[in-house]
């Protein structure tokens, strides 16, 4: 789909579950490439043409982990928690054919909006799941646990994370889902002081005992409202990651293990169902379209 539509034909629906509008509109500047904009906040960009070219920083930072997994193009074996316009998954499939996929989002309407206007590969090995993500998990073929490469979770209900995929609980349900070798990939939106990212750090690490952190500096020291990409692992992370990370980008970038980790995820509180709560709301002016 790389040919483009005037404003008086964007595609669009109103969510059914949250009441959102979900839209998709062509990029100004990138011939081919759209963005799935929800409740005003545009949420996936996918380039059509090429889709292993990623937009968003923090999806970028999550390409760079997802790369690092095997041996470069070997299929892995994935789940993603939150659809979008399956800009990760189409990246998978474009950089490692014939990889296992498994997608899971609640908005029905939302995947059929996306399946419409921005098809991927019917090669693809992509199965979409339809429902709320922690009951997915829970219903999940057991023939899983213990075999999946990748585990990503990018839940969004317009600007904020719902509580409930927020807790240790939560992320206990995702965590067997994991092989030796694989990673549970969390991108997490906080603002100035970065409260809620330090509970997540800590939460993340009190389910799975390996954990590093990337961001863009400012929005590590929390200075400003931002992404921050969390990975967390059964087995020790790779320590040649880290500098393959940061050479990555989007520049400036910085990753916290270790020690500073430590420090970050202490200053933070492990968070429980009876405790959780949604993702601060970004101002409108950080993420949201100008109307």
């Amino acid at each position: 789909m790389s040919s483009r539509r005037g404003n008086d034909d964007i595609p669009s629906v109103t969510l059914a579950l949250s009441g959102h509008k979900a839209e998709i509109t062509p990029d100004s500047y990138v011939e081919g490439a759209y963005q799935l904009v929800v409740d005003g906040t545009p949420q996936s960009h996918v380039n059509m043409d090429d889709p292993s070219e990623l937009f968003f920083e923090y999806i970028q930072r999550m390409g760079h982990v997802i790369d690092l997994i095997g041996d470069p193009g070997e299929p892995i074996t994935a789940v993603h928690l939150g659809a979008g316009a399956l800009t990760l998954p189409r990246y998978v499939e474009a950089t490692r054919p014939g990889s296992r996929q498994q997608v899971v989002e609640i908005e029905s309407d939302l995947v059929d909006l996306v399946r419409s206007a921005l098809p991927w590969s019917k090669r693809a090995q992509i199965r979409v799941r339809h429902g709320d993500a922690r009951e997915v998990l829970g219903k999940l073929p057991p023939g899983l646990h213990g075999t999946v490469d990748l585990v990503v979770i990018d839940i969004f209900s317009g600007a904020r994370t719902p509580a409930h995929v927020t807790s240790r609980e939560f992320y206990a349900l995702a965590a067997p889902l994991l092989s030796p070798r694989g990673v549970m990939v969390v991108n997490v939106a906080d603002g100035p002081g970065s409260a809620f990212a330090k509970s997540q750090a800590a939460t993340l690490r009190s389910v799975l005992p390996n954990v590093i952190a990337m961001a863009e500096a400012q929005v590590l020291k929390g200075r400003r409202f931002g992404n921050f990409v969390f990975v967390a692992a059964p087995n020790p992370i790779d320590t040649d990651w880290l500098p393959r990370l940061l050479a990555g980008g989007p520049h400036p970038a910085k990753v916290i293990d270790g020690a500073e980790l430590d420090a970050f995820a202490n200053a933070g509180t492990v968070v429980t169902d009876a405790t959780a709560t949604a993702s601060p709301l970004p101002e409108r002016t950080i993420f949201q379209l100008k109307r």
